[in-house]
């Protein structure tokens, strides 16, 4: 197929098509009309594409349309239903799943923990918005919802994928109360998730391996932050992220006799306020941080931006480095 192959057909008495291959052919009507089509199968059925009229749509953009059906295809969606989505989101923007996804954590978020609250909320607009949020949320079907958590899994982070799968599914359930849609395509797509393998991860109970463990981080260069966050977690056997989050104002006591950590309750898991006293050598650690911190409210501030605290991933990457990458009895699992 050619561009001038395309402009010299002329109508006959029945329709007929001019083939580009791919399924891409040139429909010609009796009335002189020419409309650029895609065949394609998908579930074991044949559908048509219609991608648009020529000239209005030359033949390099209709090889274009093509190749982003294909590739929709693979991901197993239908470029069809991709297509009439896209088309209503102008119309319907108030009911898109974004729309209705904000307005389902705003409702539930008076009943969680600030963290758990911002860990949804975190979850839907790094892995489902950019490719669910714009589309009216009637529109969303099941491979729409498994092609979005596909990457999730491939990271990989199983279990964070299941976990998104479910905020997806009570976004559905708060739409169908709402009388925006009638079906739950994320309770579909479960079964063809990635199997969760759950195993024992136990951690290190023996003096000699956990010695060994902090000796080999010790050795292992990294930001003095990092390092510090990393002795204060091995001597308060609290969570990173408590570490990460850890405030001068929650510290009492570190010149006197009984120097204490006083976690407010509302970072910790189970709501409830935190005490953790704080041995000679915890003590040190803190104010070491502290010289580094400088007038800073953070303990352990992002070396890049002393307002924020350390990143997420240090203390895990630190250990990553020390050898301790998908072992099992690695401390960071513990």
């Amino acid at each position: 197929m050619t561009d001038a192959a395309a402009r010299a057909a002329r109508p006959k008495k029945c329709p007929y098509r001019l083939t580009d291959g791919g399924g891409l052919h040139l429909f010609v009507t009796p009335a002189g009309g020419k409309h650029w089509r895609l065949r394609y199968e998908i579930d074991r059925r044949e559908k048509l594409l219609t991608i648009g009229p020529y000239p209005d749509v030359s033949l390099a953009r209709a090889r274009e349309e093509r190749a982003a059906a294909k590739a929709l295809l693979r991901d197993g969606l239908d470029p069809g239903l991709v297509k009439r989505a896209r088309r209503s989101v102008a119309g319907e923007p108030t009911n898109s799943f974004e729309v209705v996804a904000r307005e389902w954590h705003a409702r539930q978020a008076p009943s969680w923990t600030k963290r758990h609250a911002s860990d949804v909320l975190e979850s839907l607009a790094r892995d489902v918005f950019p490719s669910l949020g714009a589309l009216p949320i009637r529109t969303i079907v099941p491979p729409m919802i498994l092609t979005a958590l596909r990457p999730i899994e491939a990271r990989p982070a199983v279990e964070t994928a299941r976990r998104v799968r479910q905020r997806i599914s009570a976004v559905f359930v708060y739409a169908i109360a709402s009388g925006l849609t009638e079906t739950d395509p994320a309770a579909v797509v479960k079964g063809a998730m990635a199997p969760l393998v759950k195993g024992r991860q136990p951690a290190i109970t023996e003096l000699p391996a956990a010695r060994e463990v902090l000796a080999r981080v010790e050795a292992t260069p990294a930001h003095p932050t990092t390092k510090l966050a990393n002795r204060l977690l091995s001597l308060t056997v609290v969570r990173p992220g408590e570490i990460r989050a850890a405030r001068w104002c929650e510290f009492e006591d570190l010149g006197g006799p009984t120097p204490l950590w006083r976690i407010p309750a509302e970072r910790m898991k189970m709501g409830r306020e935190h005490l953790v006293p704080l041995a000679r050598q915890a003590v040190e650690v803190l104010w070491a941080a502290r010289r580094l911190a400088g007038r800073g409210s953070l303990v352990f501030p992002s070396a890049r931006n002393v307002s924020r605290s350390l990143s997420e991933n240090a203390l895990g990457y630190l250990l990553n480095r020390a050898g301790y990458h998908g072992r099992r009895g690695c401390p960071a699992r513990c």
